[in-house]
């Protein structure tokens, strides 16, 4: 039998691969671009990491039509059209967007700013300007008498220089704004190019034909001599404002997004591993899990892990907003991104790559700053037929002007309906919500406060009532062991061994807190089976056969029992004074009481303050029994309370509430919170709680305390008065512009808006409408 090649593609059936079918490639290990991939080694564009060599099978690259993309080249699948005309629609490739004509929007943020087609429109703009002040000095001469244009060539001459210098400007430098005003009436998604297409087309055409042809034109379009007025510099001069509207808003579209890319350089690109006492630098996209590394003083955090050797006093005001440096210590927590203060330590990492908390936080800003508020509905119907109407009044205005203008008529009803088209840009309305969604969601991340999309802040500056788990919320969630009593014949040692012993298999910080208790006592844990989890109530397990129990008073009625008079007494007292009480359960009989307590953050009562001062009403959910919960509504003052609350409990109050027509904000840290999570119109998650928790909800709060909510509702306030603004400004400067382009002054003062003017006042809008936006960032 005849041997095959190694490129004999009959080799390559099946799962069999060959050498000339796996390829080497580069990608970042920050999954900065998700799964882009490079040609060659270097460093990624967007973080600065060494690329990291991969492997991938050519056949199945071939299969899905993917291409290996050069270092320089553009992400595939990562762009959007900021007005959202096919709702959240990505494309493969950058460019304009095929409804309405917008340049697509880079939808993840790079680290380094990418200018090109800000570079593009800047070189644009100079030859457009370049050629339209000749263009409009040549138009205007009449004012400017001093030259005696008209002894150097006649006027119709000078008609074609126009020309001449014009028409660069209109299919050089404007004609992308053309082939979006085709688009957009092909498709029939009428908006600013829609305008212009029309406006400044007409401007234009209606010159050519004058120049070639004049005698087609009535005496009223022609002076003295027979020339029929031109109108190439209200076309030429109209584009290039229009090109540095588009210029600028290119430039202040890029600072909306300073705070992620402020995120993006947060990480360093080397690290410090230790092995063997030795210390070698290597490249961050090199770190493993379970690496030990070191940082010194001043250096930043490199991945996620636990502290195995010394302390820190770690800055993590650009993750979490607080400008207090943190104390960390043997077994704490630190961050990637975050700057160690004047010590050295050492910690084993935990989360690397893409699983670290600054990748998530890049990502899920990234996905906010995509997503659309309920609010920009309005604004998008109402863009829709803006555009109809506008067009509808600038023929309506040449018919008026033509019927009962003075004369030249004709001449009037042209320039006040180019006027109309002109000034009525809708732009301002389309950007009015997306532009200061996407500065929002970054000044919050800047603060610890992670939205997962723009309804969330909208749905935040509405919520009248805030529900509140205690553990782990109103509470710092480390509670501490503080006594344990035998009611029967067992010891007290012998009721917390048994209790630790069980609880060392739960994973509640109430079990923590009695394992911890008991370690500091030497006690000796015992051989425990048969271990169950109940949820909102303890723990079942066996010793030696017999049953066991350990939890609250729901427990012990599973069991079918009962506490005595005295016993209840004793769990009273400890109640009283704020402590959680758990019931030991042997057999049958309540065998002892084991009471934790778990201390209030010092900054809850300040934060339930200032909510209560926003008109937020704060209530307390928790599986805690009713003497606890009382104690701690009343020290933090709450508006309410309920107890020995379930996990179905909590889901069915907060539909309970919406269902009277409040708006719910739920916030909690466990796996418990997650069904009331989920049902309420804004979920918020505390940074140090479960995973489980921070999917269910749409906030999440990095620091994890209940000042982070002040901070989401003060940045909900403050988003929702911006849009607010914005579309207030759009819609007044289209009230006001539209008419004064009509010539709606003119009987009564002589004025009159040249579409110049319109064209200047156009851009400016825009521009405004980002600038305000950009006031954000300071919030």
């Amino acid at each position: 039998m005849e041997k095959k090649s190694k490129k004999d593609p009959d080799c390559c059936s099946g799962h069999a691969k060959t050498v000339d079918t796996i390829h080497k490639v580069y990608s970042c290990p920050m999954k900065c671009e998700r799964e882009k991939v490079y040609s060659s080694e270097g460093r990624c564009p967007v973080c600065n990491m060494n690329l990291k060599e991969v492997n991938i099978d050519l056949n199945h690259v071939h299969d899905r039509h993917e291409n290996i993309q050069n270092t320089h080249s553009e992400a595939n699948g990562k762009y959007f059209c900021p007005m959202h005309c096919e709702g959240n629609k990505m494309y493969e490739k950058s460019g304009d967007c095929p409804v309405c004509g917008m340049h697509l929007v880079a939808a993840e943020v790079e680290g380094a700013d990418d200018d090109t087609t800000y570079e593009v429109m800047k070189r644009k703009f100079r030859v457009a300007l370049f050629l339209s002040i000749p263009v409009f000095i040549i138009a205007m001469s009449e004012f400017f008498s001093f030259l005696n244009l008209d002894l150097i060539a006649t006027k119709y001459t000078w008609g074609w220089v126009e020309f001449v210098l014009a028409t660069p400007v209109v299919f050089y430098s404007s004609g992308e704004f053309f082939i979006r005003g085709w688009k957009s009436i092909r498709t029939w998604n009428p908006n600013m190019w829609t305008l212009i297409l029309i406006g400044v087309g007409s401007a234009y055409i209606f010159s050519v034909i004058a120049l070639l042809m004049p005698g087609i034109f009535p005496d009223q379009f022609k002076d003295s001599v027979g020339n029929v007025h031109l109108y190439f510099e209200a076309a030429a001069v109209i584009l290039t404002l229009v090109l540095l509207g588009q210029m600028l808003e290119l430039k202040a579209h890029s600072k909306t997004n300073s705070a992620i890319k402020a995120l993006l350089n947060l990480a360093p690109p080397i690290a410090r591993r230790v092995n063997n006492g030795e210390e070698e630098e290597i490249p961050l996209e090199n770190v493993q899990v379970g690496d030990i590394l070191r940082v010194k003083p001043g250096e930043k955090v490199p991945v996620d892990g636990i502290i195995i050797a010394g302390t820190a006093f770690i800055d993590e005001s650009m993750i979490t907003g607080e400008p207090i440096p943190s104390e960390k210590y043997n077994n704490d927590k630190v961050t990637g991104g975050t700057i160690n203060g004047k010590t050295s330590f050492d910690f084993k990492a935990v989360k690397v790559g893409s699983d670290t908390l600054l990748s998530q936080i890049i990502e899920m800003v990234n996905e906010a700053s995509r997503s659309r508020a309920p609010i920009q509905k309005l604004a998008d119907v109402v863009a829709r037929y803006f555009v109809i109407t506008v067009i509808a009044i600038s023929l309506l205005t040449f018919v008026i002007w033509a019927v009962w203008g003075p004369e030249p008529a004709y001449a009037y009803a042209f320039i006040n309906a180019v006027s109309v088209l002109i000034i009525a840009c809708p732009c301002a309305l389309g950007l009015a919500t997306p532009v200061s969604i996407m500065v929002g969601t970054g000044r919050g991340a800047q603060s610890g406060v992670l939205v997962k999309n723009a309804r969330s802040i909208e749905e935040m500056n509405k919520v009248d009532i805030l529900i509140v788990d205690k553990t782990g919320t109103i509470t710092e969630g480390k509670p501490s062991l503080q006594s344990y009593e035998s009611f029967n014949k067992l010891t007290n040692i012998e009721i917390l061994q048994l209790a630790a012993s069980v609880d060392t298999y739960s994973e509640h910080p109430v079990a923590e807190a009695i394992v911890k208790g008991a370690k500091k006592s030497d006690i000796e844990f015992l051989q425990i089976e048969s271990f169950e989890s109940v949820t909102g109530k303890g723990v079942k397990a066996e010793y030696q056969g017999v049953r066991i129990g350990l939890g609250n008073k729901r427990l012990i009625e599973d069991f079918g029992l009962s506490l005595t008079k005295e016993q209840e007494n004793i769990s009273s007292q400890k109640q009283l004074v704020g402590q959680t009480v758990m019931y030991l359960i042997v057999g049958s009989q309540v065998e002892g009481i084991i009471s934790v307590s778990d201390k209030i953050k010092p900054t809850s009562i300040d934060a339930i303050k200032r909510l209560q001062k926003m008109s937020v009403k704060v209530l307390m959910l928790t599986g805690d029994n009713e003497n606890t919960a009382k104690a701690v509504s009343r020290e933090l003052n709450l508006d309410g309370y309920v107890a020995d609350c379930l996990p179905e409990d909590k889901y069915n109050k907060v539909k309970e509430l919406q269902e009277k027509g409040h708006i719910v904000a739920m916030a909690g840290d466990g796996i418990n919170d997650a069904p009331a999570l989920e049902q309420a119109n804004v979920g918020i998650a505390m940074g140090t709680g479960t995973d489980i928790a921070m999917q269910s909800a749409e906030i999440t709060l990095i620091k994890g305390d209940l000042n982070g909510i002040v901070r989401a509702r003060e940045l909900s306030i403050q988003v929702m008065r911006n849009i607010k603004q914005n579309l207030f400004f759009a819609f007044v400067y289209n009230a006001l512009g539209i008419p004064i382009a009509a010539g709606i002054l003119f009987p009564f003062f002589g004025i009159l808006l040249s579409p110049l003017i319109a064209a200047a006042a156009m851009s400016f809008s825009s521009v405004s409408v980002i600038t305000n936006a950009l006031r954000l960032r300071k919030v």
